[in-house]
């Protein structure tokens, strides 16, 4: 486990001013993290409707679901360092990072259900989301977004463009051939790429500490010659900070780096999991370090009034309420579109 002990006041204020942040950036990733646990909160209790007996067939929205409630500081952190023309390639555990890249959350909502108002017209569903407009995608595929988001780092150099591709992708899936095929052809080509492995100690229900012969896997991005971090993933700041020093590497064509930020998912690898793998006292341990409560209190110790940080979790809630009526009211596809958008 990698966590950085919590800084004093001074050295808070510290960092907070040597990594260039404000208040107003601060309480902006407090919201945008806010906004993406009430969501998958909100989703996870939609997605049980129906379900009793549990069946993934049933209830409102069907299929698998994968939420991330607890990863919410690696996506804002790296987020908050991208533009709009940046791309974004992310998994099967995808919202919050389309939530970090500017996503319509009426839009993602109304997609997980199926509806012809969601991202894709409700084809698409819960794990295969597609935005052109902020030029972010995920697969259900382990192990795609590596060189998906290499294709558009190469993309990006070749036109002479300064936009740089990130891959999110889990601890389990850096252990697939594409990681490191990817890690070498993008040192190689000194590509414009992030690679974010966000370690949550499981692939599905495999112990990291079981499947991987070295403690972690920045130490392998090293060994081509790719800068690397180890982050606290359960801390927005040391994710931000990391994030930037790759995203200045990328823009100025020093070529890619690798981000591994030590993260823990609050609830199973999917809705329905029962979790036999993991003792519920280690549950609770990694709850104690709530991302967002841990961010709240910097602010409050900063002098932010905990009134400031109740109004954006409030905001928060009243826009994914909005997201999920919208999403509920709206219409599902006509029959005639299933023979619309595919390969005939």
């Amino acid at each position: 486990m990698f966590l950085k002990p919590e800084p004093t006041v001074k050295d808070l204020k510290g960092l907070v001013e040597s990594a260039g942040l404000t208040l107003d950036q601060l309480l902006e990733m407090y919201y945008e993290m806010s906004l993406i646990r009430e969501f998958e909160e909100a989703i996870g209790a939609k997605y049980y409707e129906g379900k009793n007996p549990f069946n993934m067939a049933s209830g409102p929205i069907r299929g698998e679901m994968h939420l991330s409630s607890g990863q919410e500081a690696v996506a804002v952190g790296v987020g908050s360092n991208l533009r709009k023309e940046d791309v974004v390639v992310s998994t099967h555990r995808p919202h919050h990072h389309a939530i970090a890249k500017g996503t319509d959350v009426r839009k993602l909502a109304a997609e997980i259900f199926g509806k012809s108002t969601g991202l894709c017209g409700g084809k698409g569903g819960h794990m295969h989301l597609f935005d052109k407009e902020v030029r972010f995608s995920c697969s259900g595929i382990v192990g795609a977004s590596f060189p998906q988001a290499a294709g558009a780092a190469f993309a990006f150099k070749y036109r002479g463009e300064d936009n740089v591709a990130v891959a999110f992708a889990g601890e389990g899936a850096a252990n697939h051939g594409t990681f490191y095929e990817t890690l070498n052809a993008a040192s190689l080509w000194e590509l414009p790429l992030i690679l974010v492995v966000e370690d949550n100690m499981y692939a599905d229900s495999t112990p990291k500490s079981i499947a991987l012969a070295t403690p972690h896997h920045f130490q392998r991005a090293m060994s081509l010659n790719i800068p690397s971090y180890l982050v606290d993933g359960m801390d927005v700041i040391d994710v931000y900070l990391a994030t930037r020093k790759a995203v200045q590497r990328a823009r100025s064509g020093g070529g890619p780096s690798l981000i591994e930020a030590v993260t823990y998912r609050f609830r199973g690898h999917f809705e329905g999991d029962g979790q036999e793998y993991r003792e519920r006292d280690e549950v609770e341990m990694w709850r104690l370090m709530d991302p967002i409560t841990r961010l709240g209190n910097r602010l409050t110790k900063l002098g932010v009034e905990k009134e400031r940080l109740e109004e954006r979790r409030k905001k928060a809630k009243e826009k994914v309420d909005e997201a999920l009526k919208f999403a509920e009211e709206s219409p599902y596809p006509e029959p005639s579109t299933a023979l619309t958008g595919v390969f005939r």
